[in-house]
């Protein structure tokens, strides 16, 4: 059985860039739900459900096709949320700033810089039409910029993502309503670098 891990910070710690409210729903209701689903949907095959979900859906393939889409979103909702969580702290707290170390230097490599690479992950968030999300991955040791739709992972296509973003309208629509803009701008100040590193690290 899989299932939700608190939050390793107050729902209100990431304000005043990501709201309480939001934080609640968010992590309570929407990642609960994806939780709740991949279970009841993977019940009575007791040889999937004992994978790591990372596991699951890097092989979808032995997922009974009658249920395959649902797992699919869901598992994928689950492995997307848990990374979200853990990649953000409170500003001050260990989130925001500029990175440093070896996450900074593969930056630089890759997009010529910092700010270079703020740009354009922002504006693949701003160009990720409807739903989903955008990651910085590692290929080969190579980092890069995507962006998926719903709640598919990298992971499905063999990418190892080290930073997400979630897009869907439900992780800042009570906020900043339609300006998706404004919430990816308010977003890097509770990004939580040192851990975007330890992931690199864990790859490279």
């Amino acid at each position: 059985m899989y299932t939700v891990a608190s939050l390793p910070y107050a729902y209100n710690a990431l304000e005043p860039f990501i709201d309480e409210k939001t934080m609640q729903i968010h992590h309570d209701k929407h990642h609960a739900a994806y939780v709740k689903n991949a279970n009841d949907l993977l019940a009575g095959h007791d040889e999937l459900l004992a994978k790591p979900v990372e596991e699951l859906v890097k092989n979808l393939q032995v997922i009974p096709e009658n249920i395959r889409v649902k797992v699919r979103n869901n598992a994928g909702g689950h492995i997307n949320h848990s990374m979200f969580w853990t990649i953000m702290a409170p500003p001050g707290n260990g989130g925001g700033g500029k990175p440093t170390g070896n996450i900074l230097r593969a930056i630089d490599t890759a997009f010529g810089g910092f700010e270079a690479f703020q740009e354009k992950f922002s504006t693949a968030g701003m160009g990720r039409f409807g739903s989903g999300w955008v990651w910085l991955t590692v290929d080969g040791g190579k980092l890069s910029i995507e962006d998926t739709p719903n709640q598919d992972t990298p992971l499905m296509e063999g990418r190892v993502p080290i930073l997400g973003l979630d897009v869907w309208e439900h992780a800042y629509y009570l906020k900043y309503q339609n300006l998706r803009a404004d919430y990816i701008k308010a977003w890097w100040n509770v990004v939580k670098w040192p851990g975007v590193e330890r992931r690199l690290g864990d790859v490279t």
